[in-house]
């Protein structure tokens, strides 16, 4: 312990300093503390280390240094206000006989704050996320001798591993599992029977009742609850409450107040859990794009810990960055899972560690083996024997099955559903590289293509680009599919649709049953779902009409039937048969009828909706969640898409896909599809331009 003589709050590197700097009694601290080393020095024999002026939080020797036995591994502070105690403990554990580790430079580790012994001394529970590094772990397993398990804080206000966490004697455990992710929590479970597992509630986590100093059975602590103390109680501890408060005020209580510097042997052996790491590259716009906190954040959210390695800017705004980081993991599984997510993002691994793909065999129709790679929408590369092979029919949600017995070989990308048997399917996550590059814009384009979902933007200034662009991509002979919805038709925008369809614009439409039905209804009834569309009220009877038409275009066997006998005479589907557009209409549970076009096989549908995909330069979404949510998982990264929806949490969702070249429209599609024939009816195509 070290005595208080020059404790107070004179800065603030953790949540419990703010607000309390210069309002410590320093009468008071020095009153609790004497209460709380009387305490122990009943129970332990009590060393002191001399305070020094100008370092206020000496006093919280936890954080001096891990020891074991006559080895110590110092402390590297990550804040500057408590680098300069490293000096001073390191001489105290010196003086003392021990041999001293030290961090490299710039890795945080602070000691028995993060680092704490299980009781039995069975193994070293490793705290990270605020104040010390996950690889500062590698060193103290390879120091100490002993096995590591990492636990990663969220909670900030629970910055080390010991205001959180305290193991007790025979094997019980105080916590509070809030302070964990979801893995660390698991990891507890599986490491703790469930009747040794004490859990604090947060009222007593905030008094820092896991931030107590355990005896034997007895247990030191600033407060308990009395439930708290009766389960204590209850499993043979002794509760000795005495006050802290006057250094809550620095975030810390009893343990952080003290470091046992006698810790259980290590008698059996050992079986260490390594902590995983690997290093990875990206380059590009890595600021402008939000790259770099984006595989940062991922690596924090997913369990991991990073350290940049290299980062060298652009210099110009044309430049590229590129950025090498280390990144570590506490287990195989949870590497696995960010470096996939990386790998997606366009991280590479450096050259002198890239390996072949590992493949493994299908064994069952259907059925790939269970660590399969998982594509998505970008252009992803398979290292195979050496060469890089770019994966065909890329699209999100599928798995990369690799053919050897062709040369060249070939990398397909494949549902899971048409996996054969004996089929090679790349599994792990070396081997991959994926690449966000978009493809060359055409010159004189408007760049609307930024991702963004807005309800506040100009809606005549989006429109005005995306029509723009749709002229560019007709008089150059591209293709633009449409998934649209009913809704489509219900907000007076089938005319409008039909306009596109006529004047060439669209060549392809791919929806459900009901766009067809609520527009051949509209076409030959004038209603949609029973409402007149031109008075905006309903029509007697009109909750019929749908079956009727439903009904009428059965008895001619197909919607070009219909149209060829002068049935239909106007619409979007009476459009995309006369102008011999293909149409895709797939099936629901709740379609009515269906119409005899409408494909009720989903796979079926879903691999008719693939097919007319293939070639595009845009894809508009028009008001139909599921059928566009469905067509953006398919569609790989390059084309271009356009998402209107009055929902922003559909916008939003496709958005999600990370594909650059989308944008969103939050918007009523009927006025949408109207602002949009008038500006192109009213722009001239670049060709007329060059000729006048």
């Amino acid at each position: 312990m070290c005595p208080p003589d020059h404790y107070d709050v004179d800065y603030v590197i953790n949540p419990w300093m703010e607000g309390n700097i210069h309002r410590s009694s320093q009468e008071r601290a020095i009153q609790q503390w004497q209460g709380l080393h009387d305490i122990i020095k009943d129970l332990a024999k009590v060393h002191l280390v001399d305070p020094a002026k100008g370092w206020p939080d000496m006093v919280f020797t936890a954080n001096a240094g891990l020891i074991l036995g006559d080895k110590v591994v110092l402390s590297r502070f990550m804040h500057k206000e408590r680098q300069g105690e490293e000096p001073y403990f390191k001489a105290w554990f010196e003086s003392q006989g021990c041999t001293v580790y030290e961090m490299p430079p710039e890795l945080p580790f602070e000691g028995a704050g993060d680092a704490l012994f299980d009781r039995e001394g069975r193994w070293l529970w490793a705290g990270y996320g605020f104040r010390s590094e996950l690889d500062a772990y590698t060193h103290v397993t390879k120091w100490l001798d002993i096995e590591v398990l990492s636990l990663r804080l969220t909670d900030n206000r629970f910055y080390h591993l010991d205001t959180c966490f305290c193991p007790l004697t025979d094997g019980y455990l105080l916590y509070y599992p809030p302070a964990f992710d979801a893995y660390s929590n698991r990891l507890i479970e599986m490491q703790v029977p469930a009747q040794k597992r004490i859990i604090v509630e947060e009222t007593d986590a905030i008094n820092f009742a896991c931030n107590s100093v355990n005896i034997d059975r007895t247990i030191i602590m600033n407060k308990a609850s009395d439930r708290l103390k009766q389960q204590l109680t209850n499993v043979g501890f002794t509760i000795e409450e005495t006050p802290l408060t006057e250094f809550l005020k620095a975030g810390g209580a009893a343990k952080c107040l003290t470091l046992r510097i006698t810790e259980a042997a290590i008698p059996h052996e050992i079986d260490r859990v390594a902590i995983e790491s690997r290093v990875i590259e990206l380059s590009g716009h890595l600021l402008d794009s939000g790259v770099v906190n984006r595989a940062l954040d991922l690596v924090n959210e997913g369990g991991g810990s990073f350290q940049v390695l290299d980062f060298r800017l652009g210099i110009q705004k044309q430049s590229t960055s590129q950025a090498k980081i280390k990144i570590s993991a506490p287990s195989h599984n949870v590497m696995s899972a960010i470096m996939s997510q990386l790998i997606d993002m366009g991280a590479v691994l450096p050259e002198t560690e890239i390996r072949d793909a590992i493949l493994e065999s299908t064994i069952q129709t259907g059925v790939a083996p269970e660590d399969f790679y998982v594509t998505n929408i970008y252009p992803t590369e398979v290292r195979v024997n050496g060469t890089w092979l770019k994966c065909q029919q890329q699209r999100m949600d599928g798995a990369i099955v690799i053919d050897s017995t062709v040369n060249p070989a070939t990398a397909t990308c494949k549902l899971l559903r048409n996996l054969q048997v004996g089929e090679q399917v790349v599994v792990g996550i070396d081997g991959i590289r994926t690449s966000h590059e978009t493809r060359e814009k055409p010159k004189k384009e408007f760049s609307f293509m930024g991702s963004g979902v807005s309800s506040e933007r100009r809606v005549e200034l989006v429109v005005e680009q995306i029509a723009w662009e749709l002229r560019q991509i007709r008089d150059r002979g591209g293709k633009v599919v449409v998934t649209a919805g009913p809704v489509v038709v219900h907000t007076g925008g089938a005319p409008h649709l039909a306009y596109l369809i006529r004047e060439g614009y669209v060549q392809s439409l791919l929806g459900g049953n009901a766009i067809a039905v609520h527009d051949l209804e509209n076409a030959i009834m004038g209603t949609s779902l029973g409402v007149d569309l031109q008075r905006g009220v309903s029509v007697n009877g009109g909750h019929r009409h749908h079956l009727k038409v439903i009904n009428a275009v059965c008895g001619y066997g197909s919607i070009a039937k219909a149209v060829e006998l002068g049935v239909v005479t106007s619409g979007i589907m009476y459009e995309c048969v006369n102008h011999k557009i293909p149409y895709i209409l797939a099936g629901s549970i709740r379609d009515d009828g269906p119409l005899p076009d409408t494909e009720m096989n989903l796979l079926i549908a879903q691999q008719r909706y693939a097919e007319q995909i293939v070639g595009a330069d845009m894809i508009l979404m028009l008001s139909s969640m599921l059928h566009s949510i469905g067509v953006g998982n398919m569609t790989p990264a390059g084309v271009k898409m356009v998402c209107v929806d009055i929902n922003p949490a559909v916008v939003t969702k496709l958005a999600d896909r990370g594909s650059i070249e989308s944008v969103g429209v939050v918007t009523d599609v009927g006025l949408f599809l109207s602002l949009l024939v008038q500006q192109l009816a009213n722009l001239v195509s670049p060709f007329q331009a060059l000729s006048k």
